[in-house]
């Protein structure tokens, strides 16, 4: 089961300028994304599900440990009357009587006495009741295992997506800042030749105007910047602070593009998390059905007693003494030993309820599943396809960007001898941010098409392998 929703923007990078924080560069320290992933494998969610695995191997322990037989160990001693008659009674729940053999009259004769006990009980066959508990405790254990492997495969892929967000957002400011030059240089030339009368007062504003939208673009590119930082932040765990980052996957390409017959999705954390659920589910559904079972026992009981009264004091009061030593010390003695058998008939009826029940979420689990399934082997086959179509742009960036160069000079230079008007500067103008802005982020993009596809195929070495 999914716990975030990724950021998957690389195809929209030129559109989404108004999103990560404006990185004031650190030019001493680089964030490398190795660095980034090391700090945040100490993710509070990272720690939280390490946590609730933990709990989990102990309760598995603790399960091993209900066969042990119980040995109880018990001694009292009291101090009280002994008057008996004649009648009947019952024991009610938390109230302790006092039994005696009948006397002939109230007496207020109080003297010592003792009890020591040693059980035992012990569990000998219940049909693999408890082989099937610790069974149902341990799937409980691999479940929070894989919601584990899943979990630090869910921060780690979405702090790899942030980072080169954030780095592609970097980029894509320093375009909007170059732009911002380039087109106040523009204006200088374009208000100088209008104060001279070379060209009319209306190309002053339009100057000016695409200057204010320069500006808004930056600020919007910066918010995006800045926004980013902070979610990458705190993904890390950390404070935001500004970032230098590694510029390598803006500038090279991944060394190589797994195959799709590399892929085996049936080891994606995801599917295996999912998978984990239907053998804890199935585990439980039959430890179920043996509770409804017989269970045998085996039970041995050593008991001591010692008593201030003597045997007479039914018919003599003044056989007892007060002396506590005399009461505490032990002088009759028993034991006894046996097997038992306890069924209570009615839980079959009962259990079958609670067994079809869980096997009932046993079955949605399975469908659960089954889609997760469809849906990353049709997501890794629509990431290879993002793969193709990203480096086929990738290709026709540089002659994009050359065009829109060579247009904007040659409009330039046109209209600075008076022979364009304003309008047509401006329009290779946007087109050359444009073509510079997807030059910035061609080779970003890659990257996060191959990202895409190890969070398809559930592996994240294919990803940091590459570089």
């Amino acid at each position: 089961m999914e716990k975030k929703k990724y950021l998957w923007i690389w195809p929209m990078w030129i559109i989404l300028f108004c999103q990560i924080p404006v990185a004031a560069q650190n030019p001493d320290r680089i964030l490398s994304m190795t660095d980034a992933l090391q700090i945040a494998s100490s993710n509070y969610m990272i720690q939280s599900k390490t946590n609730y695995t933990r709990s989990s191997a102990e309760a598995v322990q603790a399960a091993k440990k209900v066969a042990l037989p119980d040995f109880t160990l018990a001694a009292q001693t009291a101090y009280g009357t002994l008057n008996g008659v004649t009648g009947l009674g019952s024991g009610l729940p938390g109230i302790t009587t006092i039994t005696a053999s009948s006397n002939a009259s109230q007496n207020m004769n109080a003297s010592f006495g003792a009890l020591y006990n040693v059980n035992i009980n012990m569990n000998v066959f219940s049909f693999g009741l408890q082989r099937a508990f610790v069974a149902a405790t341990r799937g409980q254990y691999e479940q929070d295992r894989a919601d584990l492997r899943q979990t630090k495969f869910d921060v780690e892929t979405t702090v790899i997506g942030l980072y080169l967000n954030l780095l592609t957002a970097q980029r894509l400011r320093m375009v909007m800042q170059d732009n911002v030059e380039r087109i106040s240089r523009l204006r200088d030339i374009i208000l100088a030749r209008t104060m001279n009368g070379l060209n009319p007062g209306v190309d002053s504003s339009i100057a000016n105007a695409e200057l204010s939208t320069a500006r808004i673009s930056l600020t919007d590119a910066e918010n995006f910047e800045q926004s980013q930082a902070s979610e990458l932040s705190k993904e890390m765990g950390v404070k935001q602070t500004f970032y230098n980052l590694d510029t390598s996957f803006v500038t090279t390409l991944p060394k190589t593009i797994p195959a799709q017959n590399e892929i085996n999705l049936q080891l994606h954390p995801v599917l295996r998390y999912l998978d984990s659920r239907i053998i804890t589910s199935d585990l439980t559904a039959a430890y179920i059905q043996k509770t409804a079972l017989p269970r045998f026992s085996f039970f041995a009981v050593g008991q001591e007693r010692g008593s201030g009264f003597g045997s007479n004091f039914s018919t003599d009061p003044n056989d007892y003494s007060d002396n506590f030593l005399k009461g505490a010390d032990p002088v009759r003695a028993n034991y006894l030993v046996g097997i038992g058998v306890t069924w209570n008939i009615t839980d079959l009826t009962r259990v079958k309820s609670k067994v079809q029940s869980q096997r009932f979420i046993s079955d949605a689990y399975k469908d659960d599943y089954n889609q997760a399934e469809i849906k990353y082997a049709d997501q890794l086959k629509f990431a290879n396809q993002q793969i193709d179509n990203v480096l086929t742009k990738y290709r026709e960036v540089p002659v994009q960007l050359k065009s829109a160069e060579d247009a904007y000079n040659q409009k330039k230079a046109l209209y600075e001898n008076g022979l364009t008007n304003i309008v047509d500067v401006t329009q290779t103008l946007y087109f050359l941010n444009q073509a510079e802005a997807a030059s910035n982020v061609a080779c970003s993009a890659v990257w996060q098409a191959l990202l895409f596809k190890a969070v398809s195929a559930g592996d994240t070495s294919m990803f940091l392998l590459q570089f």
